[in-house]
């Protein structure tokens, strides 16, 4: 069983199944997904991960008081 049809192995961005995975990894981080879920699925350490992919996660601060805001008020938006 193949994991790609033959479109998506000729497109630019499985050129080097490396640039998927990065592509996958930076998506969940940027998306919110939890440090610790993301290491778990991509197979890293949340040490290497946040290594590797700090850039990923960086403009999500106001997001991130947001949800302090809601857990210190007991909400839930």
């Amino acid at each position: 069983m193949e994991a790609l049809s033959a479109d998506e192995v000729a497109s630019p961005l499985a050129r080097r199944p490396y640039d998927l995975r990065h592509a996958a990894v930076s998506t969940w981080l940027n998306s919110g997904v939890p440090a610790p879920q993301v290491a778990a699925w991509a197979g890293h350490s949340v040490d290497v991960l946040l290594r590797v992919y700090a850039k990923c996660i960086a403009g999500q601060e106001g997001a991130a008081r947001r949800r302090i805001e809601e857990a210190l008020r007991g909400t839930d938006s």
